[in-house]
């Protein structure tokens, strides 16, 4: 956040030139990638029944969990203040964010093992079996994630007498990511966590005058793996956040 305040006064206090800066917009679609989850258990808990595993067995603190989250696509939108050094170097100070649902959950994992095929009593703490397998609860995947980033952005274009303009870019950032997990309604994950991010882009931009400029935009982006932690039983889980992004926008340069 310090080095992106930093970057937005220096393009602040740049030179002002007719063209020099402008702000951008854009909206798109995120296609989130799924996630590999993994984590432990963060205390000593007894399970509850899960018909082939008795109630009260006890599950041990550190013992591995984790499961597969695969993500419907969601949407993304931006917006950035930026300052045109030379007709091909470009710098910029962007707020994005992204939200896709959750599409399902699988592979179910307690200590390097399968138990999609127990009963959710299992996991529920539930005297008393459900009728349903851990499969079939979590399947029904419900959720989503949310993630709200700033980014200091740089930009190569490749300047042509053309009204295209191809270009390349690269930035770094920080984001934060909230995180809800509530297949069949059951309450796994409501929490969130910050960490570094980075993107690449590559992208045209078509100037219809000397104020305004439509663009299209690829974009890929990662942001660290965040902890959260699960309300469910006692453990903290890592959930991966890696998207493509297509992306259409308008610039105003100033």
């Amino acid at each position: 956040m310090i080095a992106a305040a930093t970057v937005a006064g220096a393009l602040l206090a740049a030179p002002g030139h007719a063209q020099g800066f402008y702000v951008s917009g854009t909206v798109g679609a995120a296609m989130q990638s799924d996630s590999d989850n993994s984590g432990a258990t963060s205390a000593d808990f007894l399970t509850g029944n899960g018909g082939a595993l008795p109630a009260g067995t006890p599950i041990a603190s550190g013992t591995s969990v984790g499961w597969e989250t695969e993500f419907d696509n969601g949407m993304s939108y931006s917006a950035a203040v930026g300052y045109r050094y030379s007709p091909s170097f470009r710098g910029e100070v962007q707020l994005a964010m992204s939200k896709a649902d959750v599409d399902t959950h699988k592979n179910v994992m307690l200590g390097g093992g399968s138990i999609d095929a127990l009963d959710a009593g299992a996991l529920t703490g539930s005297a008393d079996t459900l009728g349903v397998t851990v499969a079939d609860v979590v399947a029904d995947g419900r959720g989503d994630t949310k993630t709200t980033a700033i980014f200091v952005n740089g930009y190569y274009d490749f300047a042509n007498d053309s009204g295209f303009t191809p270009y390349v870019g690269a930035g770094i950032g920080y984001a934060k990511t909230d995180v809800t997990f509530k297949p069949s309604g059951v309450g796994i994950i409501d929490d969130d966590d910050n960490g570094l991010a980075y993107q690449v882009m590559a992208g045209a931009t078509y100037s219809f005058n000397e104020r305004w400029d439509v663009f299209g935009q690829y974009t890929y982006r990662s942001v660290e793996d965040g902890k959260y932690k699960v309300d469910l039983f006692p453990a903290n889980l890592e959930v991966e956040n890696k998207s493509n992004l297509i992306e259409v926008g308008v610039r105003y340069k100033f």
